[in-house]
């Protein structure tokens, strides 16, 4: 794997780790609060995570894993019961991670051509593009955490550094005999 490689693989474990944090979470919050609008950009917990589902997901990955762009609104809601989102959204992390490995180095110095969701055409970098679905998963995930933080729950710690030294004291306990 290339450097870049390694490090968008990197970028995907530490998503995995995040989804499954924040989802755990969000677990705690009262039905009530978590459906309704704490002042998201898509509102609520669940118009917020949904999104994620959406834009990562069903966009996205289609994107970079098919060469496919679906036609669906970024608030769409696809799956109205949270147990399932939160499984949905999980299990869609794990796929980044084997796509990422699946890909020739030089695959990473090309562009993705995709039509938006409104059937506009676009060729953008394709690195620069799959990091923006990681940021856009960070940014969304800081928005519900100080969504959480507003209501008196406790906001997961999710800064990649964490995760980084998690990694590093398991590689280190895995080489230890």
């Amino acid at each position: 794997m290339s450097p870049l490689q390694n490090h968008f693989a990197t970028q995907a474990r530490y998503h995995v780790w995040a989804t499954h944090r924040l989802m755990d979470a969000v677990s705690r919050v009262a039905d009530d609060d978590y459906r309704k609008d704490v002042g998201l950009f898509f509102k609520s917990f669940h118009g917020t995570l949904n999104h994620l589902l959406v834009a990562e997901h069903l966009l996205w990955y289609p994107r970079f894993s098919k060469g496919a762009s679906p036609r669906l609104g970024l608030d769409t809601e696809i799956e109205p019961d949270r147990d399932r989102l939160g499984q949905a959204l999980k299990g869609g992390a794990a796929n980044w991670e084997p796509l990422i490995a699946s890909w020739p180095a030089e695959r990473l110095d090309g562009h993705l051509d995709y039509q938006t969701s409104k059937g506009v055409a676009q060729s953008l970098p394709f690195a620069a593009t799959l990091a923006h679905v990681f940021n856009h998963a960070t940014h969304h995930r800081g928005q519900i955490t100080a969504a959480l933080t507003a209501l008196g729950q406790p906001g997961p710690e999710l800064d990649w550094v964490y995760h980084l030294q998690l990694e590093t004291a398991e590689a280190a306990k895995a080489k230890t005999p």
